[in-house]
């Protein structure tokens, strides 16, 4: 397994990293301990969950597959989206932090998490606020690095403006959607990230399951796909992305590969990417995936990729997640 640093920080993630979104939800609580078990055992680090994921399921789960493996996982989790309706139940206020923060370590059964992330950007509490608050949970031995996620690129370089004229802990990295269907952090956000020194953590690498070619036009959702446990994602399959799907198929075939280890070899080669985090729900999707750490791509893939790609570099993002 290659590492990276998270950008300028010391921290060290693995190339490939686990998203847990799915634990709790499509992947059980068994398959879920034996996927965090095979990851660490990969070499695979860096372990990315949220206080929302199946409703806190993600994190109860993973705090039981890191007994007595605590100390070989990068452990990253996030506060910010609702988590509940009414006062305090979502946003980057001192007040749900502090309150989350304990919530995610017990359930993580763990006294302090290597990253920990805004999950969007909060317009209705004062920067200020959110980066104080940060600042004295790394002072506090709870929080070791922190990062942003779903931050416009004018929203993130005010924070770290702030943060440098505060003299708080800077934020190490942002997370976003970046992938060969959407590639619209090329635009602002990356260049960015490369200035300021910031590592770059895209979801949905995949889009969702497109860039691995199980999703045909005008054919059934396969079983245990996104599309078929969660109706609304079809509204992401587009003719436009559903041809990109099938020309990354076409590439990966005559390079003698298969298209997610393509895509994802091709995500972990750009500039400022410390880690790429992808989800499982069985410990072989997790083996096709390590593939990508493997994977060399010559110059004419490249080119190819670029040109398939190229189109999703404008428009708008495949996904981001705001406050209302």
């Amino acid at each position: 397994m290659h590492y990276n640093h998270l950008g300028n920080s010391g921290l060290q993630v693995s190339a490939l990293g686990l998203g847990t979104n799915a634990f709790g939800k499509r992947a059980d609580e068994a398959a879920s301990i034996s996927i965090v078990h095979a990851a660490l055992d990969e070499g695979i680090n860096f372990i990315d969950t949220a206080n929302i994921y199946a409703g806190t399921e993600s994190e109860r789960i993973i705090g039981l597959a890191l007994e007595g493996r605590r100390s070989e996982a990068v452990l990253a989790t996030k506060a910010g989206l609702p988590r509940h309706p009414g006062p305090g139940g979502s946003g980057s206020s001192r007040h749900h932090l502090m309150l989350e923060l304990e919530g995610s370590l017990r359930r993580l059964k763990t006294d302090y998490v290597d990253l920990y992330q805004i999950h969007t950007f909060d317009p209705n509490t004062p920067l200020e606020e959110t980066l104080r608050t940060l600042d004295d949970m790394v002072s506090s031995g709870k929080v070791r690095y922190i990062g942003a996620s779903n931050y416009a690129a004018w929203e993130l370089m005010k924070a770290l403006g702030i943060s440098e004229a505060r003299s708080f802990v800077k934020y190490s990295s942002i997370q976003c959607s970046y992938s060969l269907a959407d590639r619209t952090p090329e635009n602002e956000l990356l260049p960015l990230c490369l200035d300021q020194g910031l590592g770059i953590i895209p979801y949905f690498p995949l889009a969702g399951g497109i860039l691995t070619g199980k999703y045909t036009a005008g054919g059934e959702a396969p079983a245990g796909s996104r599309a078929m446990t969660d109706p609304n994602f079809t509204r992401f399959l587009t003719p436009e992305r559903l041809e990109l799907g099938r020309s990354v198929s076409a590439i990966a075939e005559d390079i003698g590969t298969s298209p997610t280890a393509l895509s994802l070899a091709w995500l972990m080669r750009q500039p400022a990417v410390s880690t790429v985090i992808v989800g499982a729900t069985q410990t072989g999707q997790l083996q096709q995936n390590l593939q990508s750490t493997l994977l060399p791509l010559d110059a004419g893939t490249l080119e190819r990729l670029e040109q398939a790609s190229l189109p999703f570099r404008h428009g708008k993002p495949f996904a981001v997640y705001r406050l209302a």
